[in-house]
C-alpha cells in the first residue's frame, strides 16, 4: 500500500503580511510626524529670536505643539506681540490662538484666534477688539498668498481727552495674492476688502450718516517687497523712496442712500502724507465735512465731471471732478474741502 504524501502545510504570510506592513507603515509615519514636530519647534524658536532682532517680541504663553496623525497644531493659550518699531511700544494681546498645518497639503498655514484682542497704541491710545470668528490662512507657494474672515469684528478706540470711537461691520473679509501677470520689479501684491454692516465714525463725521454701510475694494500695492518686515515707520520711508504706490482698481462704498465708486492712485509725499489723485462717481451725498452741498455735486459733475477719467459710473451717478489729495489737503476740482490738514503718517 502506498504511503499517504504529507500535507504541504500552507504559508500564513498573506494572512499576517498586511497586519505586518501597516504596522511598518504606522511606526514610520509616527517617527516621520515626531521628527517634523521636532523640527518645527526648532524653526519657531529661531523665528522668534530673528523677530526680537527686528524689534518685535512674540510670546506664546504655556506653547503646545500637538495634532498628531495628520495635522501639526501649534497652541498658544494666549499670544502677544510687542514692537519698538513705532518709537514707543506697540502692544498686542490676544486670547487662545491656533496655527494649523496639514501634512498632506504642506505650505498653507492657517490661525484661528479667539476674541477679545487689546492693542495699546503710541500716545495713551488703546484699541479694544472683539469678534464672533476669526480665521486666517497663509500659502507661501507661488503666487504666495493670505486671507482673513472674520464675522461681526469690533473695535473700540479709546484717546486720551477724546470721544471713545466704535469701528465694526457685520461681515470682514480680506485677500491678498501676489500679482502673478506683473513683472518682478514691480513687486506687486493684489489687495481684495470686502466689508458689510460697517460702522466707520470719520466717513459717518464726514458725510453726517449713521447709517451701516458696505465697501468692496480692490487694488494693487506695488513694491511690496518693503512691507515683508513688517509695517512701521522704516518700512513705509522705503517704500516711499522706492516710489510705492497704491493703486485703487476699484472702490464700490454704500452708506444709506449714499453711494461713491471709484479708482484712482495714491502714494506718500516727501512730507509723509497720503497724496494722489482719485476718480469718482456719487450719489445721495447731501453734505461733506459738515458743509450742506445738496445738488452742487451734482453741479459740478455737469459742469466739470465730463473731464473725469472715470468714464464707466454706475447709472444713477454722477462722475465728478477729479479729486486730488496734495500738500496735505483735500480739493475736488479746484475747490479745497473744508476739512482738516491730512496728518503725516509717521
Amino acid at each position: 500500500m502506498t504511503a499517504p504524501l504529507p500535507t504541504r502545510r500552507r504559508s500564513r504570510f498573506w494572512l499576517y503580511g498586511p497586519f505586518m506592513l501597516l504596522v511598518v507603515l504606522a511606526a514610520g509615519w509616527s517617527a516621520f510626524w515626531f521628527y517634523a514636530r521636532g523640527r518645527i519647534a526648532t524653526e519657531i524658536d529661531t523665528a522668534l529670536a530673528r523677530e526680537v532682532e527686528r524689534g518685535r517680541t512674540w510670546t506664546c504663553t504655556d506653547r503646545s505643539i500637538g495634532g498628531f496623525p495628520f495635522r501639526i497644531e501649534l497652541r498658544c493659550n494666549a499670544l502677544s506681540l510687542t514692537s519698538t518699531r513705532w518709537g514707543d511700544a506697540v502692544r498686542v494681546e490676544t486670547g487662545p490662538a491656533i496655527v494649523v498645518g496639514q501634512v498632506y497639503s504642506p505650505g498653507l498655514v492657517i490661525l484661528e484666534a479667539s476674541s477679545p484682542a487689546k492693542v495699546t497704541l503710541p500716545e495713551g491710545r488703546v484699541l479694544d477688539l472683539n469678534w464672533k470668528n476669526l480665521d486666517a490662512s497663509f500659502a507661501w507657494r507661488s503666487p504666495e498668498r493670505f486671507a482673513l474672515v472674520a464675522s461681526e469684528p469690533r473695535g473700540v478706540l479709546t484717546t486720551p481727552g477724546l470721544t471713545t470711537e466704535t469701528w465694526g461691520a457685520a461681515t470682514l473679509e480680506a485677500h491678498l495674492r501676489r500679482n502673478p501677470t506683473r513683472p518682478v520689479i514691480d513687486q506687486a501684491v493684489d489687495i481684495a476688502i470686502a466689508a458689510k454692516g460697517t460702522i466707520l465714525p470719520p466717513i459717518d463725521a464726514l458725510l453726517g450718516n449713521t447709517e451701516a454701510g458696505e465697501i468692496d475694494l480692490q487694488a494693487t500695492l506695488t513694491q511690496a517687497e518693503n512691507f515683508r518686515k513688517g509695517f512701521n515707520p522704516d518700512a513705509l520711508e522705503s517704500w516711499r523712496a522706492a516710489n510705492g504706490t497704491f493703486e485703487l482698481t476699484r472702490l464700490v462704498s454704500t452708506k444709506g442712500k449714499a453711494r461713491v465708486d471709484g479708482s484712482g492712485q495714491l502714494a506718500l509725499d516727501p512730507l509723509h502724507r497720503v497724496a494722489g489723485d482719485l476718480q469718482l462717481a456719487a450719489a445721495g451725498i447731501e453734505q461733506i465735512g459738515g458743509l450742506r452741498i445738496g445738488n452742487l455735486l451734482g453741479g459740478l459733475g455737469g459742469i466739470l465731471g465730463g473731464r473725469s477719467s472715470n468714464a464707466a459710473a454706475a447709472p444713477g451717478l454722477t462722475t465728478l471732478p477729479p479729486v486730488s489729495l496734495r500738500e496735505g489737503r483735500v480739493f475736488i476740482g479746484p475747490f479745497r474741502l473744508p476739512l482738516q490738514p491730512l496728518p503725516s503718517l509717521y
